[in-house]
């Protein structure tokens, strides 16, 4: 199969170079031939947390997910490192935090991983430098991740005396109990080759064709239906970890009964059989 690039980096219209700007404090937005691109902005700490950038981050994605001219979604950072977790300021002013202020907190990131895990839309970590932590957290949580061979991970959390809670079920369900039982205790850093053995990354690529990658990826993500991608990924939700059992047979007959009677199937099947683009495609793919 031939490559597709979508070129996300290209602004099409005076629109969508208005609609680029952003008034976020700790994020850079901009959406871009369909493409939303959510750039962590904090490269002073490395794009640590802190609760600005949750709340941010948390608020953009669910603006994204809800524009229907958006179609994927792609998580970066900007400057030396993808994210370095926790910012040591904010670690401060949680430890004198009470009890119900610390569950408020960490609430909040709790909420931020699960709108990323559960956006509508693809979504697709470009992953670079230093992924300690709750970034490794939000790596687990994007569909795709593709990353520079140079890239570094750790669940740091241990040395500080703290636990990768918040972000445990995805990593989890990314890298398996057994690598988690390895890395949550020591804290050691690994490599972005031993991230991809373990699952967490899809795909990885020397830096300077990072971005090339991610536009092959999205090109191909463009060709698919949108409303099939949403089916499809609430399919995976329903379906991962779970016993094949007739209560499963009977869900997965039933969501494909209901998928092949709308519109956007209708429309896919007729642009097959004519030998054309669907209509959702872009032109230039």
């Amino acid at each position: 199969m031939a490559k597709r690039t979508a070129k996300p980096g290209r602004s099409n219209t005076r629109a969508q170079a208005s609609r680029a700007a952003s008034s976020y404090e700790t994020l850079e937005i901009a959406i871009r031939n369909a493409i939303g691109i959510v750039v962590l902005n904090r490269p002073e700490v490395h794009n640590a947390f802190n609760e600005t950038l949750i709340a941010e981050l948390t608020a953009a994605l669910r603006a994204l997910d809800a524009d229907a001219s958006v179609r994927a979604v792609v998580l970066t950072g900007a400057g030396e490192s993808f994210c370095a977790g926790a910012d040591l300021n904010w670690m401060k002013k949680m430890a004198k935090f009470s009890w119900n202020q610390n569950l408020a907190d960490v609430r909040a990131l709790a909420d931020a991983l699960a709108t990323l895990n559960g956006l509508s839309k693809p979504t697709l970590a470009r992953v670079h430098g230093n992924v300690f932590g709750g970034g490794v957290g939000l790596v687990a949580c994007c569909d795709i991740a593709i990353a520079e061979h140079n890239a570094t991970f750790a669940f740091s959390e241990a040395k500080l005396g703290l636990i990768p809670a918040t972000i445990s079920p995805y990593v989890i369900e990314a890298i398996g109990a057994r690598a988690a039982r390895r890395y949550f205790l020591t804290g050691e850093r690994f490599t972005a080759a031993e991230a991809f053995r373990l699952g967490l990354l899809h795909d990885l690529t020397p830096l300077p064709e990072l971005d090339q990658r991610i536009n092959e990826v999205l090109g191909f993500v463009v060709t698919a239906g949108p409303c099939a991608q949403a089916e499809g990924k609430a399919l995976i939700r329903a379906v991962a970890n779970r016993t094949i059992d007739a209560k499963v047979v009977a869900d997965t007959a039933q969501r494909m009964a209901r998928i092949r009677t709308t519109p956007e199937a209708k429309e896919g099947i007729a642009a097959f059989l004519a030998k054309r683009r669907a209509t959702w495609v872009p032109s230039g793919e």
